[in-house]
């Protein structure tokens, strides 16, 4: 099957999804739990999921799949077989708050490397697609990061974990960032996050997070011209592509000052600046 076969069929199952996300939220005939006590989870999270879920395994039988929910299988990661990454409601909190940064993710990896992104944008009517080497398109057409160099004119998104407890070391970085940068954003979706930095409405973007959040949005921004790295080395065992603790992406002249800037504000070195 060619690339541009795997991406209509990836991009027509997380438009259906969009669908049912549409249909949940109009009808409001969704549950609401808490994984572990922290984490928000609804029945249109499962039911949204189970679809994707069906229809992969119809188009793609031998081919692994790594997911939220359904119990994940986080060993997939150190695979180097075929691999697909979904988030079916990248946005749950604002999902269930009736706010409409919420996306359907799915990427798909190979040999370690992402060769394929999808991020359909339902309450938005913006779908993000990309192939490797191929560039990113929102709605079908051509995106590119922005080229913003200064960082004290820099737009920057990020989140924060579900964890209460997991926030204070993170205050650093948001008053570094608040200080020395334009402005942030919180909007709650990572995946789409990643698609505001391809097509230049951020300047960078910055946070830990999970395979299935970033890794649709991670190839359509460094499709559209974003530079992306971590800010610090990771763990061996899972390749880079599929690794999200210290993400950055970014503009390609903002990556090594902002990237600075963090680790700055990590060590508390930030007196001088």
């Amino acid at each position: 099957m060619t690339p541009e076969q795997r991406l209509e069929i990836a991009e027509d199952i997380a438009r259906q999804a969009g669908r049912m996300i549409l249909d949940a939220r109009t009808g409001q005939d969704f549950q609401q739990r808490y994984k572990d006590g922290q984490e928000l989870v609804t029945d249109a999270d499962v039911d949204v999921d189970t679809y994707i879920r069906q229809r992969l395994e119809e188009a793609f039988p031998d081919e692994h799949r790594l997911s939220e929910e359904l119990a994940p299988d986080r060993e997939s990661l150190e695979a180097p077989s075929a691999l697909w990454i979904v988030d079916p409601i990248d946005g749950t909190v604002n999902f269930a708050h009736g706010l409409r940064h919420v996306a359907v993710s799915i990427g798909w990896a190979s040999g370690g490397h992402l060769h394929l992104g999808v991020v359909h944008a339902p309450f938005l009517d913006e779908t993000f697609t990309a192939l490797s080497g191929r560039g990113a398109r929102r709605n079908g057409k051509t995106i590119q990061a922005s080229r913003s160099s200064r960082l004290n004119r820099a737009l920057v998104g990020t989140g924060f974990p579900y964890r209460h407890d997991s926030r204070p070391p993170l205050m650093r970085r948001l008053m570094a960032v608040l200080t020395h940068c334009q402005d942030i954003r919180r909007n709650g979706s990572a995946a789409l996050d990643l698609c505001d930095v391809a097509c230049g409405r951020l300047d960078a973007y910055y946070e830990s997070v999970a395979p299935w959040d970033f890794a649709a949005g991670l190839l359509i921004a460094r499709e559209a011209g974003a530079r992306a790295s971590h800010l610090y080395p990771g763990p061996g065992g899972i390749p880079e592509d599929l690794y999200g603790e210290n993400l950055l992406v970014t503009s390609p002249g903002l990556h090594d000052d902002l990237g600075e800037l963090l680790r700055r504000a990590d060590a508390s070195e930030l007196a001088d600046w």
